[in-house]
């Protein structure tokens, strides 16, 4: 019996100790760029929005999580755009990678190639909508979504706070 309730008061402790998604109105684009950039929700509509629809949200396992409905968004590669990656010329770009990070710490990963150079970074969207509530106003705050990934839950990221470029070893 002393076992059970001591594993059960450790249990409710690790629950209070999980790291909750703050809200965020802005991200810093950071790392190996010439010029660090800050982002803001209210300069969203600066960027082209396409509509995204409906999109359901799998876990690693393909099991429905939940359905994000309503969504339009922003290509994380126009945003991007916006800022220079310090590269001695253009054919190193293919050593640079993109980490992406939440307020709860957890973190998505893209490479160059992937978002500039692929037809996947036609389907990298940070969400501006959901539901017809802009991204300003929604509880999640700043969303990023892949819609076209077979497992959409591995990389919807919820309270986008920092993108990092980086550049591999």
């Amino acid at each position: 019996m002393r076992i059970l309730l001591v594993g059960l008061i450790l249990m409710a402790g690790s629950a209070f100790n999980q790291k909750k998604n703050e809200p965020t109105k802005s991200f810093l684009i950071t790392g190996e760029v010439k010029e660090e950039k800050k982002i803001k929700v209210e300069e969203f509509p600066n960027f082209r929005e396409s509509a995204l629809g409906d999109v359901v949200i799998t876990n690693h396992l393909g099991e429905v999580k939940s359905q994000q409905k309503k969504l339009k968004g922003i290509l994380l590669r126009d945003v991007l755009e916006k800022v220079e990656i310090k590269s001695e010329s253009p054919k190193v770009l293919s050593e640079y990678y993109i980490v992406c990070k939440a307020t709860d710490g957890y973190t998505i990963v893209y490479s160059w190639n992937e978002v500039f150079n692929n037809p996947a970074g036609e389907f990298i969207y940070l969400v501006t909508s959901k539901e017809g509530v802009a991204a300003a106003d929604l509880e999640e705050s700043i969303l990023m979504i892949t819609p076209r990934d077979y497992k959409t839950g591995r990389r919807y990221l919820k309270g986008l706070t920092k993108i990092e470029i980086k550049r591999a070893n």
